[in-house]
């Protein structure tokens, strides 16, 4: 009686769902997606965005707290520690991006983290009932987003993670609190009424808020759920229910519990090696190979006062059209600023964004230089679109780049080494160098690791001798 609609068929799947389904990729892959959300969250606790949700969220209280990522002596109800961490998770964009367009992880990882530590001693959660409830929430979202052909597409009027993320979050934290089928179905319909958010404040510090508020939402909509709180039963079925913000939504039923397809056994996510919007990885990678051309084996500087134009052929994506950006915010939000970045410096890095690296002449000068066109057949898909820039010198001579997949897409996916080396790079910001190798080695065993609070006593900056009690590996 429970698959007779989408909504039935999603809480069937979501109740149940094992960690005997979980395949060998999918574990892996998304210890990776883990590793990489817990370091460009803890890189994230140090921005001006993150310090204000802080201050805003200390003037709630409980007798239940959970961790905020790299704060020894600071907790949160649950909820709000979600909330924080899931703004720090995105505060520099720097966290992984889906297919179809979303970031997935921000919006259940620091939910399901929080909720994990709110349980009684005598009930642990394991590292493999974190993996199954991520895994759920991640698979929510993507089924969720392919019930529309629009949103395979760069969005243009909201903000994905505040839709599908929010209810990922929510079946994520159904799943860990092992609701049964209804209340899964409530959960959802809760999470839905939490849902949304316009894509006018993307490039400003209220983006950030979008996944902080995705995780905190789901996760409130499913404990309101395990109390009893009601709502509509077909929430997934309705043109006036998730149907409100596709125009084109057509909910498909999930595969059976036998053999199930998980949808990141098909499709990686793609991380990223700079915080900014993932359209611009492919502006940098064809900016540095113009570099190249043009400094060849002389002194390694761009002769700026011979350019004459410099051209930017990619789709056209309003909002990361910003030809004169004035903040970190919009900076990351700009093709313009990505080519031109990328053209002086050779390649982008988190100091890309800093006020001084902004602000600086030879950059402006080099923007007033730059226009974008858009190509009739460069897709706004960050499965399908491409990149040239060309930069024309005033005696006439022309060098140009392309990218089609920049390295970091889940085509061409980072290297285990180098994943590393950005949550090193990430994670030392604010932790010690015992905790973040702690971290390191906990997610890469978390499928044996009996208590997963182990990993919050890490990510609240606790050295590793403090925990060598805790950690119990099968």
């Amino acid at each position: 009686m429970w698959a007779k609609t989408i909504t039935g068929n999603f809480a069937n799947v979501i109740h149940g769902l094992n960690v005997n389904h979980l395949t060998d990729q999918v574990i892996q892959r998304s210890k990776r997606m883990i590793l990489d959300t817990l370091g460009v969250g803890l890189l994230g606790t140090s921005t001006e965005i993150c310090h204000k949700v802080m201050q805003y969220s200390k003037i709630y209280s409980s007798d239940t707290s959970s961790t905020i990522w790299g704060h020894l002596d600071f907790r949160l109800p649950p909820l709000y520690a979600a909330f924080v961490n899931g703004v720090a998770v995105h505060s520099m964009d720097f966290d992984d991006t889906w297919h179809p367009a979303t970031h997935p992880s921000g919006a259940v990882l620091p939910s399901v983290i929080a909720l994990s530590e709110a349980f009684s001693q005598k009930k642990k959660i394991s590292g493999l009932d974190l993996l199954l409830a991520f895994n759920v929430g991640i698979e929510v979202q993507g089924r969720l987003l392919r019930f529309s052909s629009e949103a395979r597409n760069i969005p243009k009027r909201f903000h994905p993670p505040t839709v599908v993320g929010t209810m990922g979050s929510a079946a994520a934290c159904a799943k860990l609190l092992a609701l049964d089928q209804l209340k899964c179905k409530n959960a959802l319909a809760v999470a839905a009424s939490y849902a949304g958010a316009p894509l006018a404040n993307a490039a400003t510090q209220t983006k950030p808020l979008h996944v902080g508020n995705a995780a905190k939402h789901g996760l409130e909509a499913a404990c309101l759920a395990s109390l009893g709180v009601q709502g509509n039963r077909q929430i997934l079925d309705m043109e006036s229910g998730m149907g409100a913000f596709y125009s084109d939504y057509n909910p498909q039923s999930l595969p059976t519990l036998q053999s199930y397809p998980w949808l990141l056994d098909q499709q990686d996510v793609a991380i990223k090696r700079f915080p900014a919007h993932l359209g611009t990885h492919w502006v940098a990678d064809a900016a540095s190979l113009v570099r190249r051309k043009l400094v060849g084996h002389g002194n390694n500087l761009l002769p700026l006062d011979q350019i004459e134009k410099v051209v930017v052929k990619v789709p056209e994506v309003r909002y990361v059209n910003r030809p004169a950006p004035t903040s970190e915010h919009e900076a990351r939000h700009s093709f313009q600023f990505v080519a031109c970045s990328a053209l002086l410096d050779g390649c982008m890095s988190v100091e890309s964004f800093a006020s001084e690296h902004i602000h600086r002449a030879a950059l402006r000068e080099l923007l007033r230089k730059t226009r974008l066109e858009h190509p009739a057949d460069n897709e706004p898909s960050f499965e399908d679109l491409y990149c040239e820039v060309s930069v024309t010198l005033e005696d006439g001579c022309a060098f140009s780049g392309r990218c089609d997949t920049f390295y970091g897409h889940w085509r061409k996916p980072l290297r285990k080494e180098d994943l590393e080396k950005k949550f090193q790079s990430n994670a030392s910001q604010v932790l010690s160098a015992e905790a973040v190798e702690g971290i390191i080695e906990t997610v890469y065993n978390l499928e044996k690791v009996e208590d997963c609070s182990v990993l919050s006593t890490f990510l609240s900056g606790q050295s590793a001798r403090a925990l060598s009690e805790k950690l119990h590996l099968l």
